[in-house]
């Protein structure tokens, strides 16, 4: 029996390793459009209204994101209330971090992101690229020092909105791909299909019975 145990899952495994190493090439150039899109505005904005080479718009922890948002659609850490939440929450404690403690260094970098940690596993919103946001606030040039709680509104929030959206749009575009993954969206999203479609059809049948 234990042999036979064996043997499933080496199968098994086989076959997961088989599975996830398959290229998808649509999978990959809409994860790679939304990427490009999404941080291509959010540098356009950094380009435009900052100068130097302070990256105060185009902050690091988007970056990561963007691996979850667009190249990991179906984590938990990806959705809509996480990448959202997990920022503005970590941004804000990561501020109030370094302005409680803005010479001890020591101690406010790892506050700031323990802090964060605990924070978006209490509000349900964990997002792993959080923790770089809040540790931003505590290490990031004097510009993003300077900008105090507004740090948390722009670049934070803006940012991640600007992402969320193109989000919406690109991992949209194909069957495979269906952002956000709760179950109440896509009860929501095929109401709203089959009500387009209705729609259509019916303004093809009345077009059709009218006399020309």
């Amino acid at each position: 029996m234990p042999v036979q145990k064996i043997k499933r899952s080496y199968r098994k495994t086989r076959y997961i390793l088989y599975r996830e190493t398959l290229v998808d090439w649509k999978e990959h150039f809409w994860a790679f459009l939304g990427s490009f899109v999404g941080i291509g505005i959010l540098a356009y904005i950094q380009s435009i209204h900052f100068s130097g080479n302070d990256a105060v718009y185009l902050i690091g922890s988007f970056g990561a994101s963007s691996v979850l948002v667009y190249g990991i659609i179906q984590s938990p850490f990806s959705q809509p209330r996480n990448l959202v939440g997990g920022h503005f929450i970590s941004a804000f404690i990561g501020v109030s971090v370094h302005k409680l403690i803005p010479d001890i260094l020591w101690i406010a970098a790892p506050l700031a992101v323990s802090l964060s940690i605990v924070l978006m596993q209490i509000t349900k919103t964990l997002h792993p690229p959080g923790g770089a946001t809040a540790l931003i606030a505590i290490i990031g040039s004097d510009k993003i020092k300077t900008l105090g709680y507004l740090y948390v509104i722009s670049p934070v929030l803006i940012g991640t909105l600007i992402l969320l959206l193109t989000a919406f749009i690109f991992n949209n575009m194909t069957s495979n791909r269906s952002y956000p993954s709760h179950e109440k969206y896509h009860h929501i999203r095929k109401n709203f299909i089959h009500h387009i479609k209705r729609k259509f059809l019916n303004s093809r049948y009345v077009q059709k019975i009218q006399p020309h």
